[in-house]
C-alpha cells in the first residue's frame, strides 16, 4: 500500500480526538426525544430479575453496549484505548478501535491499537478500516487481503468493521473522493474474512436501500452511525478553519446537518434483517432502551466515553457505564421488559421529526418521486 505522508494521518487522528472532546461537534438531534416508551404500572418482575445481557455475533455481552470505534494511530491513542479496553473487559462490553490504516503506514503506531487485546483478553473487539481504503484512490492502491488480515490479527479481533464515511472524506482536505467499487470491495472482503464483517456509517446514517445492499453481500451486522452524534463534517470543518482553508470549512458548515437521524436509521436499517448497532447521539441507558425498542440489538457510544477518559480517566469512564446501566435497567423495569429482546416487544410511540421521516420514506427504501 502506498501513502503520501505518514505524519498527516497521526496528526489528523489527534485533531479528531481534541475537537470531539473540546467542542461536542454534534449535528441535529438523533431523534431520541421523539421516542417514548409506554409505561407499565404493573411490571410483574423485580428489578433484580432484569438481565441486560445479550448474544451478539455468537458472543455474550453483559450490556447491550459497544464502545464505538474512536481512536488509535497517534501516541495519545494508546492511553485512551488502554483505559477503554479495561472498562470493556470488566463490564463485558464490545469495543471497536479507530481506523487502523495509520498502523499499516507507520508500524510504530501499531501499539496504539494492539495493546487493547492485552488489556482486554476476553472482550469482544472489532478491528476497523475505511471502505475508501479498499479501492484505488488516485495513485494510492487499495488495501490487499493481506493488509486487512493484518489489521484483524493486530488486535486479535473478533470482528472487522468497515466504515463508510463519504461525508467526512468530502470535506477533509485531500480526502478520498473515489466512491465507486466500495460495495464490491466489501463483498470480496466478506468472502475472504476469517471473522464477521460489520459495516458502519460515521454520522450520516444508513438508509433502507443501503442496508439491503449491505445484507446482500453477506455482511454480519450493520452499525447505523446516524446523524445526531459526533459530526465529522463539523470536526473536519474545524480542522479546515484552523488550517486557514475557508473553502473546506464553509462546505463542512453547510453540510453539518446532513444525514439520516439515528432513530430513523435504526428503524429502516433493521428491515434488512441483520443485527443493528444503534450508534449516534446515544447519551444514556434510556436512549439505549429506546434504540432497542426501535429495532437495534445494542448501541454504540463514542464521545461520552472518550470525554470521560480524557477528562477524568478510567474511573470516570466506568462511572459513565454505571449510569448507563442504571438508566437501562430503569427503563426495562418501567416497561416490564426482563431482557433486551422484551424491549423490542414493548410499546413505543414515535412522534415529531422521526415520525415525519418514517412517514415520508417509501416502503422499499428508495427515493420518493
Amino acid at each position: 500500500m502506498q501513502e503520501a505522508t505518514t505524519g498527516t494521518i497521526s496528526d489528523r487522528k489527534s485533531d479528531h480526538v481534541r475537537l470531539a472532546v473540546a467542542s461536542d461537534p454534534t449535528a441535529d438531534g438523533p431523534g431520541f426525544a421523539d421516542v417514548a416508551l409506554v409505561h407499565e404500572a404493573l411490571p410483574e418482575l423485580d428489578l433484580s430479575e432484569i438481565d441486560p445481557s445479550l448474544t451478539f455475533l455468537q458472543r455474550r455481552l453483559d450490556l447491550p453496549l459497544c464502545i464505538a470505534s474512536m481512536t488509535g494511530g497517534y501516541p495519545g491513542g494508546t492511553r485512551i484505548n488502554g483505559a477503554l479496553a479495561r472498562v470493556a473487559q470488566r463490564r463485558g462490553l464490545a469495543m471497536g478501535v479507530g481506523s487502523q490504516r495509520a498502523a499499516l503506514v507507520d508500524p510504530s503506531l501499531r501499539d496504539s491499537y494492539s495493546g487493547i487485546r492485552r488489556e482486554a483478553p476476553r472482550a469482544f473487539l472489532m478491528a476497523n478500516i475505511g471502505a475508501p481504503q479498499l479501492v484505488t484512490q488516485g495513485e494510492q492502491t487499495g488495501l490487499s487481503v493481506k493488509d486487512v488480515r493484518d489489521l484483524v490479527e493486530m488486535i486479535e479481533a473478533d470482528a472487522l468493521v468497515v466504515h463508510l464515511n463519504p461525508l467526512q472524506e468530502l470535506i477533509q482536505p485531500a480526502g478520498d473522493r473515489q466512491g465507486r467499487g466500495w460495495l464490491d470491495a466489501i463483498a470480496r472482503l466478506v468472502a475472504d474474512s476469517t471473522v464477521p464483517v460489520v459495516v458502519k456509517e460515521t454520522g450520516g446514517g444508513i438508509s433502507e436501500r443501503t442496508a439491503r445492499r449491505i445484507a446482500g453481500v453477506g455482511v454480519a451486522a450493520i452499525d447505523v452511525g446516524g446523524r445526531g452524534g459526533t459530526s465529522f463534517a463539523a470536526i473536519e470543518a474545524g480542522r479546515a478553519r484552523e488550517a486557514g482553508d475557508d473553502r473546506s470549512a464553509a462546505l463542512g458548515e453547510a453540510l453539518g446537518g446532513w444525514g439520516i437521524p439515528t432513530t430513523v436509521s435504526i428503524v429502516i436499517a433493521a428491515r434488512a434483517g441483520l443485527p443493528v448497532i444503534g450508534t449516534g447521539g446515544v447519551r444514556s441507558g434510556v436512549d439505549a432502551a429506546k434504540a432497542i425498542a426501535l429495532g437495534a440489538s445494542l448501541v454504540g457510544v463514542g464521545r461520552p466515553l472518550l470525554q470521560a477518559v480524557v477528562e477524568g480517566g478510567e474511573a470516570a469512564a466506568e462511572a459513565w457505564v454505571d449510569r448507563f446501566a442504571d438508566g437501562l435497567a430503569a427503563a426495562m423495569f418501567l416497561t416490564g421488559a426482563g431482557d433486551p429482546a422484551a424491549l423490542g416487544r414493548s410499546g413505543v410511540i414515535i412522534g415529531s421529526s422521526t415520525r415525519s421521516w418514517l412517514d415520508s420514506l417509501p416502503a422499499d427504501g428508495g427515493a420518493r418521486a
